[in-house]
């Protein structure tokens, strides 16, 4: 049972920590837009200096957490005051922000629940230097082995996911965006996506690593004091 729990408890740590990654990607990397911007060309696609776009970008990137009522952004572009987001991409953007709102709301419920083993684990007085190591090692490397599999697979045609991916978690087609129109789709062509999901995938698998790491360190100190 303790052995079962620890599992439970790795599972939802590796949801909590592919989650983090996101938002640590998006959110607090400083100057990673700007970088991306300045890699693809961004400012001049769009006519804007970069200090607009970020401007917008920070409004954007609001909205997807809550923090923002609205998308209604107003920014100069060649040199024409207007409303940066159009109706179909402020439509793409709230759905969205109900998978990013979504995707933390499970976060917040993977944490509740790791917190409901931990107690449970006391409770029965596990061995925290043996048999919840262990577990927890267990959980996450078949996750961790899981998810090195998954971003396999979509490295090798990253295009074809892509797609793939807005088929499955949309309802709609407010995601296929024209480039002559819809600013969006130029502010974040495919590469910043290919870029930050490899950078995610960084991060990621870099805490599951030391987290890995950990764990066998914790054991082979358990055994040493129990020889």
């Amino acid at each position: 049972m303790q052995y079962t729990i620890g599992i439970v408890f790795s599972f939802c740590l590796m949801i909590v920590l592919l989650f983090t990654s996101v938002e640590a990607a998006v959110y607090w990397t400083p100057g990673y837009f700007e970088k991306e911007y300045a890699k693809y060309n961004v400012t001049e696609a769009v006519s804007m200096t970069m200090d607009d776009l970020l401007d917008v970008t920070d409004q954007m990137m609001a909205y997807l957490k809550g923090n923002r009522a609205d998308l209604h952004v107003e920014t100069t572009m060649g040199g024409v005051h207007r409303e940066f987001f159009s109706a179909r991409e402020i439509a793409h953007m709230k759905d969205v922000q109900g998978l990013f709102l979504g995707a933390m709301s499970i976060r917040r419920g993977c944490l509740m629940v790791m917190a409901l083993c931990l107690i449970i684990l006391m409770l029965l007085k596990t061995s925290w230097g043996s048999t919840f190591p262990k577990s927890v090692l267990t959980g996450s490397g078949l996750f961790f082995v899981g998810s090195a599999v998954i971003a396999g697979i979509i490295s090798t045609d990253f295009t074809r996911y892509f797609i793939l991916f807005h088929h499955l978690f949309f309802t709609n087609d407010f995601w296929m965006l024209d480039p002559a129109a819809d600013m969006l789709i130029n502010i974040v062509p495919e590469g910043f996506f290919r870029d930050t999901v490899f950078y995610i995938g960084f991060l990621y698998f870099s805490s599951v690593a030391i987290l890995l790491i950990l764990c066998v360190i914790l054991m082979r100190k358990w055994r040493k004091n129990h020889k």
